[in-house]
């Protein structure tokens, strides 16, 4: 099986696409780990990645499909994927098809958790991050006991560029004007399936996984 998750930054799709692929047992790719490891190393990829994530840009469609294309004929994909951040654009989901064709396979569901607007800046807007075991934090929604310190490590935590108000709100703007029109291209397939982001996590899930099932009752 193969799944797209859909969602503004915030959304909480991350969370869910890592835990749905556990439950699941399919391999996740989640594009803003693979962009963070190439970084690392260095390579020629993930420099220019960095460029682009910490204007709170998308990076462009011919960078991330390299890389992306690269992952997916790894041999933990063979038996399915979970694609968590990509396709952002059009050309991406164009290029994701055509990808899988050659191989015979295509999407078999897209998940778009919905979420509006005021609640991701609300969500984004106050996370916070240790240094040091990078266990993460929200001034509302899961405080640290200690303000500026970590609970597991006592390390101080810090907020990523792409976490500041001003970059917020960037990359809201980037997502609303440049991802958003992939839930029409997704809805004329028949594969989209809106879930609603607002509530509890194991809430969220169920209605991912039972959106799941049906369309894999539906192949059958």
């Amino acid at each position: 099986m193969y799944v797209i998750f859909l969602g503004a930054p915030g959304a909480g799709k991350g969370t869910q696409a890592a835990e749905v692929a556990r439950d699941l047992k399919l391999a996740h790719i989640a594009t803003g780990d693979m962009f963070r490891e190439a970084q690392k190393k260095s390579t020629a990829l993930g420099m220019k990645a960095r460029e682009y994530m910490e204007k709170g840009q998308l990076v462009p469609d011919e960078i991330t499909v390299a890389m992306l294309l690269e992952r997916i004929s790894a041999p933990d994909c063979q038996g399915g994927v979970i694609f968590d951040g990509f396709p952002r654009t059009l050309a991406q989901a164009q290029a994701l098809d055509g990808a899988l064709a050659k191989q015979g396979k295509a999407i078999d569901r897209v998940i778009y958790i919905k979420v509006e607007e005021e609640e991701l800046l609300k969500r984004l807007g106050g996370r916070w991050i240790c240094r040091y075991c990078q266990t993460p934090y929200h001034e509302v929604s899961s405080p640290p006991k200690v303000k500026g310190k970590c609970d597991k490590c006592g390390g101080g935590l810090y907020q990523r560029d792409d976490d500041k108000p001003a970059t917020v709100k960037e990359r809201l703007k980037v997502y609303f004007t440049q991802t958003a029109p992939l839930i029409d291209y997704y809805t004329k397939t028949g594969k989209l399936a809106e879930v609603d982001g607002v509530g509890a996590v194991a809430e969220v899930r169920k209605a991912i996984l039972d959106s799941l099932k049906k369309a894999t009752a539906k192949r059958k």
